[in-house]
């Protein structure tokens, strides 16, 4: 049963449109709250994967651009709590377009936290992401893991992070930042390694992937929802960054090999080169230390199996809006 802590709070999320994104939304909905939704604006109208949630009828909708001042500072009025997402999120594509990264990442960001300290919000939200870790210097890898940004978009997440602090320190914004790491389930999309295994898993009698010795640690999208609202609630996770993930990791191949297993499939794994990241940008292995998160109360409720078995199942439903010969960037 969900909880009442959200009854009647006005809350915006940004890139609410998106995998978990539109997850967290529902869930806000869920618990009462009065959510308002930043997506970005498509001529042709589209909200995302709210589009397909019945939750969508009962959120207040603004396209528009989270570097746009006036239209992020309208958004906010009335807000007492802000869930950031919006940002662009595919690392192969920024090897290519970098400065939109830092446009979205960075400027996007800055933007969001400056409306924010002008509405007066009670809490801000900020999500990062593990990639900002780089390949692990130890394991597991807390919160005060130094940061080594091997791609364009770890980078302008790491960016983003530093500015939500500084405005904590230098303006007293009350910002917790939430850095999840692999997030998977339900909507994601082919550039994340669970669905192109998938997708592929079903569709053929080849895998195609690149490196497959790194480790990560994935994590149900549910739980990094729940990690989200109850973050928001604790008076102990302002100025500070907080991990969520599983605590434990698996390699792609190991990953693909299970897929197969689950998904029935005997199609077997090559590699492609062009799917491979830069050498020196390749982050190797990620496992998170959530002992942070576990002492304010939060811990993952779901095993990989079993989100992995849901992921499936969804992907099958709508195996219709992938391509699984196409490498998505």
């Amino acid at each position: 049963m969900a909880g009442t802590e959200y009854h009647d709070r006005a809350v915006l999320v940004t890139g609410a449109g998106g995998f978990i994104g539109s997850h967290l939304v529902e869930q806000l909905v869920a618990r009462g709250a009065r959510v308002r939704a930043l997506i970005r604006y498509t001529s042709t109208g589209t909200r995302g994967w709210l589009d397909r949630c019945p939750a969508a009828a009962q959120v207040e909708f603004i396209a528009a651009d989270i570097c746009d001042h006036g239209a992020v500072a309208k958004a906010m009025h009335g807000v007492d709590t802000v869930f950031h997402l919006a940002a662009l999120i595919g690392i192969p594509y920024s090897y290519h377009a970098p400065d939109s990264y830092v446009r979205t990442n960075v400027e996007g960001t800055a933007n969001v936290l400056r409306c924010a300290l002008d509405a007066g919000v009670r809490r801000v939200v900020h999500t990062s992401t593990s990639e900002v870790y780089g390949t692990a210097q130890r394991v597991p890898i807390g919160e005060d893991h130094s940061l080594q940004t091997q791609s364009p978009y770890s980078a302008t997440k790491a960016g983003a992070d530093l500015l939500a602090m500084s405005y904590h320190r230098s303006f007293g914004l009350p910002v917790t930042t939430v850095r999840p790491f692999n997030t998977y389930g339900p909507r994601q999309s082919a550039r994340a390694v669970i669905p192109t295994i998938i997708t592929q898993a079903l569709g053929g009698s080849t895998i195609k992937l690149g490196h497959t010795a790194p480790t990560r640690d994935f994590t149900f999208v549910a739980d990094t929802v729940n990690g989200f609202l109850q973050l928001a609630q604790s008076d102990g996770t302002i100025g500070r960054v907080v991990n969520l993930g599983s605590g434990s990791e698996i390699s792609i191949a190991e990953l693909a090999q299970r897929i197969c297993e689950l998904t029935g499939s005997s199609a077997r794994v090559v590699r492609d080169a062009s799917r491979e990241r830069p050498e020196a940008s390749e982050v190797e292995r990620l496992c998170a230390d959530i002992s942070l998160a576990r002492s304010l109360g939060w811990a993952p409720a779901c095993s990989l199996d079993a989100g992995l078995k849901q992921t499936i199942g969804w992907v099958k439903e709508n195996l219709h809006a992938f391509r699984p010969d196409a490498y998505a960037i």
